[in-house]
């Protein structure tokens, strides 16, 4: 359930949207009201909204100086902005800190509706393309595009490492079965890929990690088997260092984000 905060100083405009909002919705979204943007604020700190439908002018903090407070929002919220006026500068101000849409009062409801969806749909978007940030690894993505280049050992170390991930595959493992002396093919793997042999196996380790966390039922050990670790607590080592987070937190934030159960 998305949440969508309504925040104006008049009672009859903040009630008026509410209203419109909730029989729109028909329960699917929740609809919070603030009378001020201090109000808001404070609500903010502790809980999140998709979507802020905010009055230009109010007493104490304007609504854009609420965006702009927003700004830093490691969250931020799409953003629709409501006036008794067509002003000009606040107009290319709130553009400025990318506001969906400026309404004009007295509010048309279906326009108002029209810039909601509009709002919701691209904060969806946003939340596709940061989710698919914290899946990808971006280094092994732009490894792979240039793998037309690779001279054939390299391409065949490639497709070894990346259908023996569950394995402990060593540099020495590795130039055995390529019939190449382990100096040669670590300076080879380096100049054509850009990465150690080491830190590739880890970053391919850690994305398949990543996939199935977000895309399974199985347990830390279970993955941490493989994807080629000996033990979980080794796992969570390697993982935490190359994400931040545990295996654990990874997969409730990536689950929470997406706002789907495992399947």
């Amino acid at each position: 359930m998305k949440t969508i905060l309504v925040v104006d100083d008049e009672p009859r405009t903040r009630e008026g949207i509410r209203k419109t909002l909730e029989i729109w919705s028909s329960g699917h979204h929740e609809i919070i009201t603030s009378s001020s943007a201090v109000e808001a604020l404070d609500w903010l700190s502790s809980y999140k909204a998709q979507l802020i439908i905010t009055d230009i002018r109010m007493p104490e903090i304007s609504g854009l100086e609420l965006i702009e407070q927003l700004g830093d929002s490691p969250h931020h919220p799409s953003v629709i902005v409501i006036s008794g006026h067509a002003e000009f500068d606040y107009a290319q101000r709130a553009l400025r800190y990318g506001v969906v849409e400026y309404l004009l009062k007295p509010i048309d409801k279906k326009k108002l509706i029209a810039a909601v969806e509009l709002a919701l749909k691209r904060n969806n978007d946003f939340d596709q393309i940061e989710q698919m940030k914290r899946l990808v690894d971006a280094k092994l993505i732009e490894t792979a595009q240039e793998d037309r280049l690779y001279s054939e050992p390299i391409k065949e170390a490639i497709q070894y490492l990346d259908q023996h991930l569950h394995e402990p595959v060593s540099l020495r493992d590795l130039s055995l079965v390529l019939h190449m002396n382990s100096s040669y093919l670590s300076v080879l793997f380096k100049e054509q890929t850009g990465l150690t042999f080491s830190n590739y196996l880890t970053r391919k380790r850690i994305q398949r990690a990543k996939e199935l966390l977000a895309g399974t039922r199985l347990s830390i050990a279970e993955i941490s088997e493989q994807v080629g670790y000996q033990t979980s607590k080794y796992f969570v080592k390697v993982f935490k260092s190359s994400e931040n987070t545990s295996p654990a937190k990874y997969r409730r934030q990536v689950i929470d984000n997406i706002g789907e159960k495992i399947q």
